[in-house]
């Protein structure tokens, strides 16, 4: 069963429905659900993962088939597309754990968040070729912002499995890490990030979206008041004091 657990600021969300974890209705109710309680009581930092062989192996395709017209599937088309917006607005650093094959919706909610961590063997891809579909939760301009338009035109035209190593090069994929001790590292390398400064991390994404709104003058705009907002937190007057006291990487950081 997919599930949300919380480690103080941790927060880890499961992707468990075996044996593939294909997309269905009842997943999409489980990741909203999900999301809602982030945004109602947000976490420092949060990891999504899976259980099982593989990540995903893609969408049910018994609810393409449902669809009886175009109108019938921009509905369908709306709502999946809800959860990978609603994931990237969270207001604190994402990360998702790819530790196997990485198909189509869970593809799709990885490019939605902040960073993408692969074990050596893990696999990705967007196969909706084979249905005569083009993708439809953002994964195809995600990728494209990430590696380009014409990586994301042969990434979905091809609908080709590529490989960790490939998507790190294109700057798809921030690390990739070993098979063996994956889940316990992708967890600590997030729990480090619930540990950082929060609020600034909030900053960061909010000066980025602005970057890829307007660019680098858009963000200009932003940039001075957005971080002059953190001399409100109790965090960066803290972290100065300790730095001034004790030096560097003394500091302990709350969120607030």
């Amino acid at each position: 069963m997919t599930k949300l657990e919380r480690d103080g600021g941790l927060a880890v969300l499961t992707i468990d429905e075996p044996p593939l974890n294909l997309y269905t209705k009842p997943l999409q109710d489980a990741l909203l659900d999900a999301i809602g309680s982030l945004e109602e009581t947000p976490a420092r930092a949060l990891l999504i993962r899976a259980e099982g062989r593989v990540v995903s192996g893609g969408v049910d395709v018994a609810l393409f088939d449902a669809q009886s017209s175009a109108e019938e599937a921009k509905v369908l088309f709306d709502e999946l597309l809800t959860v990978p917006d609603r994931l990237a607005a969270l207001p604190f650093p994402t990360v998702f754990a790819a530790h196997g094959l990485c198909l189509t919706w869970a593809f799709e909610v990885a490019m939605a968040c902040d960073l993408l961590l692969a074990s050596s063997r893990a696999k990705f891809g967007l196969v909706e070729k084979v249905v005569g579909l083009t993708p439809t939760m953002g994964g195809t301009q995600r990728l494209a912002a990430r590696a380009g338009v014409a990586r994301a035109k042969e990434f979905v035209f091809t609908g080709s499995p590529f490989d960790a190593a490939t998507l790190e090069r294109w700057n798809v994929v921030n690390r990739v890490l070993p098979d063996e001790g994956f889940d316990a590292a992708a967890r600590e390398f997030t729990r480090q990030l619930a540990e950082g400064p929060t609020q600034a991390h909030a900053a960061t994404k909010r000066i980025l979206e602005h970057f890829e709104h307007g660019g680098v003058p858009e963000a200009n705009a932003h940039v001075t008041a957005i971080a002059a907002d953190l001399y409100d937190t109790e965090d960066l007057r803290s972290a100065v004091k300790s730095f001034l006291a004790e030096g560097p990487g003394k500091a302990r950081f709350t969120g607030r």
